[in-house]
């Protein structure tokens, strides 16, 4: 179970790498995840799970850096 683990955490690095633009959050929220999972023994849901909130709080930082650069012109 932990080789499977690694190698899914392993592949998921691989693709966001390859894919920046659409995957910021998800590296640093996914390690997060993954630590927390691994503590329920959960480490791939943690880290699937942590990619998706870490995603969406970029995205969220990134709409109000937007708006207030548009404010302040």
């Amino acid at each position: 179970m932990r080789k499977f683990s690694l190698i899914v955490l392993t592949a998921g690095v691989l693709l966001s790498v390859t894919s920046q633009v659409e995957a910021k959050g998800c590296i640093k929220g996914a390690v997060v995840g993954g630590v927390a999972g691994h503590v329920a023994h959960h480490g791939v849901a943690g880290a699937a799970a942590g990619c998706a909130v870490g995603h969406h709080m970029a995205n969220k930082k990134q709409k109000e850096a937007d708006s207030n650069q548009q404010q302040s012109k």
